[in-house]
């Protein structure tokens, strides 16, 4: 199975990337799972809207992913019930709308299982992420209940991130880090065969700090105050993701590959793909 997960999508520059870019990467790599974190896809860059929600995917995701600003747009808590693709993080605090997991069915007819969870260090307070993780893994055991298991873990310490991966080797196919808008150069697969990124990056223009336009950010840091709201950068995206191919018996993973496509860093393209393909 190929599994393609895109990183943050950051406002109408981030959105615009995966109208350009996501329908082709599905062809070309003949992808069979993707899900896209859209945490951040509204106009201002933080939360998301329905209408955003079906417009991602319209352009070919079977999963929407959140993170810490799942509720930046308070419309978000009326209609995520209604939207069983939609995946907030599993370990907010009980009675919290939506769910934290979605079972989805792959274009070959396969089931995947899709996890959200949200960090604890420099984050807001939430539910420890590991037991509920363990939760998930436990009723859907890769391999058997499921041949795919993604867990896009959204936090902001790298060694959290890591401990993640480990905590879930071996039990999931790919464990991606979201939320710092930097794609790592630490792809690998684990001594037990899940795949592993620290962060994939964002989907949004990085001529930018973190996706938002440069005046703002930049006048909080070099004097202390903050005169106006963040805005987001609206040049040309770049589409980050990583690509991971995964074994069809056990469902762990054989390959892993980032792809940088557009705007202003260097595409690249996995080349294990391009062989098979």
């Amino acid at each position: 199975m190929r599994i393609l997960f895109v990183g943050d999508v950051v406002g109408r520059a981030g959105r615009q990337a995966i109208q350009t870019h996501l329908p082709d990467c599905i062809n070309r790599w003949k992808v069979d799972l993707t899900i896209v974190n859209g945490e951040n896809a509204a106009d201002a860059g933080f939360g998301i809207t329905r209408p955003i929600y079906d417009e991602i995917l319209a352009a070919g995701a079977d999963a929407v992913t959140l993170g810490n600003h799942s509720w930046s747009r308070k419309e978000a808590l009326q209609f995520i019930d209604e939207c069983p693709r939609l995946v907030r993080p599993i370990n907010y605090l009980a009675g919290t709308p939506g769910k934290g997991s979605a079972l989805i069915e792959t274009r070959n007819g396969r089931r995947a299982l899709v996890i959200n969870a949200l960090g604890r260090l420099f984050m807001e307070p939430v539910e420890d992420p590991f037991s509920h993780i363990r939760a998930e893994l436990d009723a859907n055991p890769l391999g058997s209940a499921v041949q795919a298991t993604i867990v896009d873990y959204h936090c902001e310490a790298t060694g959290e991130k890591h401990a993640a991966g480990q905590f879930c080797d071996g039990r999931a196919s790919l464990v991606v880090g979201t939320h710092t808008h930097t794609p790592s150069a630490d792809e690998r697969i684990l001594p037990a065969g899940t795949a592993f990124m620290t962060d994939v990056g964002m989907t949004g223009d990085y001529n930018s700090i973190v996706g938002m336009a440069s005046e703002q950010p930049l006048r909080r840091f070099t004097t202390g105050i903050a005169m106006g709201r963040f805005e987001p950068a609206s040049g040309e995206a770049t589409l980050c993701a990583v690509l991971v191919e995964t074994d069809e018996r056990s469902g762990l993973a054989l390959s892993i590959a980032p792809i940088r496509i557009g705007g202003c860093l260097k595409q690249v393209l996995p080349s294990v793909a391009e062989e098979r393909s």
